[in-house]
C-alpha cells in the first residue's frame, strides 16, 4: 500500500557548525608534576610582569566571554591545592594562574545536529496563536566530544518558524557542589546496580534522608577504621561515590539566557560526550510541568542512557537510569502518564522499537516489543525520532528507519492513546528522505531527528542533515494522521512476550559503532 502524498515543506534556515562559539574549560596537561612546574614559573614572576601578562590576557579574551575573570578564579581554585606550602599569590597572580589552567573549547566546531524541540517555559509577550519554543542540538567539537546546546524561536499561527538570533556568548552550566541526594532513591539505585552490600549499609546508616557528597565522604570516613582496609568496603565506597558523581545538579550562570546554555560532559559516564537529547514537556497528574531529556552518555567504551530534568532550564538535575531494560540508545519519554504509569519508547536490542512502562521514571523493568522493521526502507533497523505527540486519533511517533547503503529516513507510526503497545498505523513510505543536497556530511545519507512539536495544526520537525547540520520541515498534522490511519498497522510478532536480553554490544558493552541511532 502506498501512502497518500503529504506536503512536507522545508524551510530555508540551516544551522551549520560555528567554530566561533566557545566556552572556557579547565586545562590540565601532564598531570600534577607538570602543573606544579607551571605554578613555580608563574610564582617567580615580578608583580609588574604578572600585571602586564594579565592585562594582555584580559584584553585578548574579555570580549569573547561573559565573565572571563570568574572562569579564571574557578580554575585557579582547581589547582590551588598544588601550590607550594606557604605560597600566597596576589589577586592578579591568582587570575593569571587561572588563565594558564584554562582553555577555550569550540563546542560546535565539527557539527551541529540531532535536534529536539519543546514549548519554551516562558510564553509571555506573544501574539495570537504564537508559540515560543526551545530547541536542543547536539554540538560536537574538538576530539569529537558532544554537548547539548540550545536555540529559541517562535512558531506562528500558520506554522511558520522564526528563530531568534544566536546568542553572543555561550555559558556552560556548572555542577552544584552541594546538591542533596535522596537517600531512598540512592538506596534503590545501589540495589539495581548490584552494589548494595553490608559495607554500603554501614555508610547509609550514617546518612540522613537527604545528604550531600561531602556528607557521603564523611560517612565513608566514619564507617570505621577497621573497615577501610577491607576490599569489599573499598569497592562499596567507590561504587557509592561513582553513583553520587553520576547523579548531579547543574546551575545556570547568572545573567544568562536559556539560548546561551551549554550542557557539557560532567560525570565519568559522559566523559566522551552527551549525545542526542530527546526533550519531553511532561505534564503530571496535577497539571505541573517538568522538562525531561533522555540522552546517551558515552565514556569512550560504553554508551548508556541517562535522563535530565528541569522546570525552567536554569537548574538541571541529571540522573542515571536503572532497570533491566535500560539498554542501548534512543529512549524517548511520553509527555504524560497513561493509566498511572510512565511510558518510554526504546530500541533496547539495537533493531526493534519497544514500549516500556514504569511507576518510577528512574527505573525501567517492563518492556514489550512494539514495532519491527516492516518496509524495505527500514529493514536494517527501526527506532524513534523523539517523544510521541498526542493527537485525538492517537500518539504520533516519528521514527527513523535504516535501509540500503545505510540510508536513514524519517517515518511515522500511530499508537493507541490508551494502550501505547497497540500500533494503529505505520507509514509504508518515508515522511522525509535525504534530498540530493542533504546527502553529504560527516555520516552521509542521513536525515534524523530527536523530537518535533505540534502547533496550530502543523507538525514542526527539526532534523539533522548527515550528522553535520540542522534544518526544519513542516507538515500539516491532520493529513499526516489521516495517512497513518489509512495505512493501518503492520503485523507484529510475539507482542505479548518479554523482549530477549540484548546482546553485549547493544547494551553498550562491546565495540561502539559510529552510527547506531
Amino acid at each position: 500500500m502506498s501512502a497518500p502524498t503529504l506536503d512536507v515543506r522545508r524551510i530555508p534556515t540551516r544551522f551549520e557548525a560555528d567554530d566561533a562559539r566557545v566556552i572556557l574549560r579547565p586545562f590540565r596537561v601532564g598531570g600534577d608534576p607538570r602543573a606544579r612546574k607551571i605554578i613555580r614559573r608563574a610564582l617567580a614572576m615580578t608583580p609588574e610582569r604578572v600585571r602586564a601578562e594579565l592585562e594582555r590576557v584580559l584584553q585578548d579574551f574579555t570580549g569573547r566571554h561573559r565573565d572571563v575573570t570568574d572562569a579564571f578564579r574557578r580554575h585557579y581554585g582547581d589547582i590551588a591545592p598544588l601550590l607550594p606550602e606557604g605560597a600566597q599569590p596576589s589577586e592578579d597572580l591568582q587570575l593569571l594562574l587561572g588563565a594558564y589552567f584554562s582553555m577555550e573549547y569550540s563546542i560546535e566546531s565539527a557539527a551541529l545536529f540531532n535536534p529536539s524541540i519543546v514549548p519554551h517555559p516562558d510564553q509571555s509577550g506573544l501574539g495570537d496563536n504564537q508559540l515560543r519554543f526551545i530547541m536542543s542540538l547536539r554540538a560536537t567539537g574538538e576530539g569529537h566530544v558532544s554537548s547539548i546546546v540550545f536555540r529559541t524561536g517562535v512558531v506562528g499561527p500558520r506554522g511558520e518558524v522564526a528563530f531568534d538570533p544566536p546568542p553572543q556568548y555561550s555559558s556552560a552550566m556548572r555542577a552544584h557542589t552541594d546538591r542533596f541526594f535522596d537517600k531512598n532513591l540512592f538506596f534503590y539505585k545501589l540495589i539495581e546496580m548490584g552494589a548494595y552490600t553490608d559495607s554500603a549499609s554501614l555508610v547509609l546508616q550514617r546518612l540522613g534522608d537527604r545528604f550531600t557528597f561531602g556528607e557521603l565522604d564523611q560517612a565513608v570516613a566514619d564507617a570505621g577504621p577497621d573497615a577501610h582496609g577491607d576490599p569489599a568496603f573499598l569497592e562499596a565506597a567507590a561504587n557509592m561515590r561513582w553513583l553520587a558523581r553520576s547523579n548531579y545538579e547543574l546551575v545556570f550562570p547568572p545573567h544568562a539566557e536559556p539560548a546561551d546554555l551549554v550542557i557539557f560532559p560532567t560525570s565519568e559516564n559522559e566523559s566522551r560526550g552527551i549525545e542526542d537529547a530527546r526533550l519531553t514537556r511532561f505534564v503530571d497528574d496535577n497539571g505541573g510541568v517538568s522538562y525531561f531529556g533522555t540522552y546517551t552518555a558515552y565514556n569512550g567504551v560504553r554508551a548508556l542512557p541517562q535522563i535530565l530534568e528541569t522546570q525552567d532550564f536554569h537548574t538541571v538535575q541529571v540522573h542515571t537510569l536503572n532497570g533491566r531494560y535500560v539498554q542501548n540508545k534512543g529512549m524517548a519519554l511520553f509527555p504524560r502518564k497513561i493509566d498511572g504509569f510512565y511510558w518510554m519508547i526504546s530500541r533496547l536490542d539495537g533493531e526493534n522499537m519497544f514500549a516500556m512502562k514504569s511507576d518510577n521514571v528512574h527505573f525501567w523493568n517492563e518492556a514489550q516489543l512494539l514495532c519491527e522493521p516492516a518496509y524495505p526502507w527500514e529493514f536494517v533497523q527501526i527506532g524513534n525520532c523523539g517523544p510521541p505527540i498526542e493527537t485525538p486519533e492517537g500518539w504520533l511517533l516519528l521514527t527513523h528507519g535504516v535501509g540500503p547503503v545505510r540510508r536513514y529516513c524519517i517515518g511515522a507510526v500511530l499508537l493507541d492513546l490508551d494502550d501505547p503497545t497497540r500500533v494503529i498505523g505505520h507509514l509504508p513510505e518515508p515522511l522525509i528522505a535525504p534530498r540530493e543536497d542533504e546527502r553529504d556530511g560527516y555520516v552521509p545519507n542521513v536525515v534524523y531527528s530527536c523530537g518535533a512539536l505540534a502547533h496550530a495544526g502543523h507538525l514542526i520537525l527539526p532534523y539533522a542533515v548527515s550528522d553535520s547540520a540542522t534544518t526544519v520541515a513542516t507538515v500539516e498534522l491532520q493529513p499526516l494522521v489521516d495517512a497513518l490511519v489509512a495505512a493501518g498497522p503492520m503485523p507484529r510478532h510475539d507482542i505479548g512476550n518479554d523482549p530477549p536480553a540484548p546482546p553485549a554490544e547493544a547494551a553498550g558493552l562491546g565495540p561502539r559503532r559510529r552510527k547506531t541511532d
